[in-house]
């Protein structure tokens, strides 16, 4: 396990897809909390995360990125300012099949913009719900005057989380550069 100089952490709902995602991204065995999930009237799924999920990741120039995960359910919300502590970046996700998908979305945001700026979020499940799939999300933001990259995401596929840590490590770098 590497002290690694930089730290992205994953947030959002349950169910969402953030082990998954670490999984998928992770050059390492991830180091997961999971437990039974006893909170069925939230989400279905059998396990749950329930402290940190750890993983990390080597990108092309050498740099170690340290990947964390945290739970969901907002019983936990008093863990993620501590793991959002010195993050570069948070991946937020949002469960589209989830009915109270923009509530959530909005309560995870605020939760989290008092953690960071750089965000990225990410819609999984969106092959669940026939409907207007990201638009949804796009008016929402629009009304609520927020400008983050927004992407839909199968999390358990590399490609399509590696795309979000790519676009937060870019956003990062276009700060200070315009900082300079």
């Amino acid at each position: 396990m590497i002290l690694q100089q930089h730290k992205i952490v994953f947030g959002g709902t349950m169910g969402a897809g953030k082990t998954a995602a670490i999984k998928a991204l992770s050059d390492i065995s991830v180091i997961s909390t999971e437990a039974k999930n006893t909170d069925k009237q939230a989400h279905s799924k059998s396990l749950t995360t329930v402290g940190i999920d750890y993983g990390e990741i080597s990108l092309d120039d050498g740099t170690q990125i340290g990947l964390y995960g945290t739970p969901g359910q907002d019983r936990f919300d008093f863990m993620w300012s501590i793991v959002c502590k010195g993050a570069i970046g948070i991946v937020l996700l949002i469960d589209h099949s989830r009915v109270e998908r923009l509530l959530e979305l909005e309560f995870y945001l605020q939760a989290f913009e008092k953690q960071g700026s750089n965000i990225v979020i990410g819609i999984t499940h969106i092959d669940k719900v026939d409907d207007l799939k990201l638009k949804v999300y796009r008016d929402w933001m629009q009304i609520h005057q927020k400008n983050y990259p927004l992407f839909a995401v199968d999390a358990r596929k590399k490609d399509d989380v590696l795309f979000m840590i790519e676009t937060l490590i870019a956003t990062l770098e276009c700060q200070i550069l315009s900082k300079v």
